[in-house]
């Protein structure tokens, strides 16, 4: 007669253990085309640590002006991780001037695979590891309402 009771606190902490890990997301924009397009349905697991050519969900960063940016999140493809030299010429615009640098540890260069339609490492520079918040680790479907 216990079973019952057992199984349910079990699920109930498997739950609770998933949400701590796992974050669904919807991708809105098309900065990520055509890996991920708008509408698209992502499940995330939490890391700050990235491996190169993962997709990754970040906090947006600080705006040049220094005002807040609000809690937007963004998707991004790591290119580039702690120690990785970043060839001269990497990307236009290179706003920060990075190229021929090293990725300074805890830091990560980030791309959206959209380049023309992309906010990205070419405008805000290196992403500190504080600002990530997990990796793409499955598609699980889009929005149906597109037509998709």
């Amino acid at each position: 007669m216990k079973v019952p009771v057992l199984v349910g606190l079990l699920a109930a902490g498997c739950a609770v253990v998933a949400r701590r890990t796992l974050i669904l997301t919807t991708v809105d924009g098309p900065s990520m085309a055509p890996a991920l397009r708008s509408g698209d349905r992502v499940l995330v697991r939490r890391t700050r640590r990235p491996r190169r050519g993962q997709v990754a969900l970040l906090r947006f960063p600080p705006l040049p002006s220094g005002a807040p940016s609000g809690h937007q999140l963004l998707l991004k493809r790591v290119v580039a991780v702690a120690g990785d030299r970043i060839p001269i010429g990497w990307a236009e615009p290179d706003v920060h001037g990075i190229g021929g640098e090293r990725v300074p540890a805890g830091c990560a260069l980030v791309l959206g695979d959209n380049r023309p339609a992309s906010w990205d490492s070419r405008h805000y520079g290196f992403v500190p590891r504080d600002r990530l918040v997990g990796v793409v680790v499955r598609h699980v479907g889009s929005d149906l309402s597109d037509g998709r």
